[in-house]
């Protein structure tokens, strides 16, 4: 099925990045693909629904259907025959968001003087530290790591003097330090 790569693309390498970490939503994805197949695109009663989704534009001779088709065919090869994610960046904003959470919040706009007020939950600072030593790992530049905290939303800039990769060490002891609230 080599016509399936190019149709996914990197949306669906990203999505499928995901799911490898947590084949729940590749499960729960193939079901609302199913569900939505077996109504048809053009039902009534989802009208509303099919609105929010995201343009899909087939190569010739397709139709959208026929990509969601290959878009489950995709997810429950993963579910059969798992397959670890590639130890690689995400290529995407969303997927950054998705594989990254808690530094995607961090970046974009939780970093303050009530930090620890945001980051009350020792689960929260967790999840923080264990994002910021995934991603040092998979961006071996800073150009990577650029390019990395810019798909994450990163608003805020380090102090002066200090590079993205020392500055996100710093933050990691930070957190990883901060006793209990």
């Amino acid at each position: 099925m080599p016509r399936a790569t190019v149709w996914g693309g990197p949306a669906l390498s990203g999505y499928l990045r995901i799911v490898s970490q947590d084949p729940r939503r590749a499960a729960t994805a193939v079901q609302q693909l199913d569900d939505l197949l077996l109504v048809g695109l053009q039902s009534s009663e989802i009208a509303g629904d099919v609105e929010l989704f995201p343009k899909i534009e087939p190569p010739a001779g397709r139709s959208v259907e026929d990509c969601l088709r290959i878009i489950r065919a995709h997810l429950v090869r993963q579910l059969e025959n798992p397959v670890p994610a590639a130890q690689s960046l995400p290529t995407g904003s969303w997927e950054a968001r998705a594989r990254f959470p808690e530094l995607h919040q961090f970046l974009g706009s939780y970093f303050h003087q009530d930090f620890f007020d945001e980051y009350a939950s020792r689960d929260d600072r967790n999840q923080l530290a264990t994002d910021i030593s995934r991603l040092l790992t998979l961006a071996g530049t800073d150009g990577e790591l650029k390019q990395a905290v810019s798909l994450l939303g990163m608003e805020v800039s380090p102090p002066a003097g200090a590079d993205i990769r020392r500055w996100l060490r710093d933050v990691h002891g930070t957190v990883s330090r901060y006793p209990e609230a």
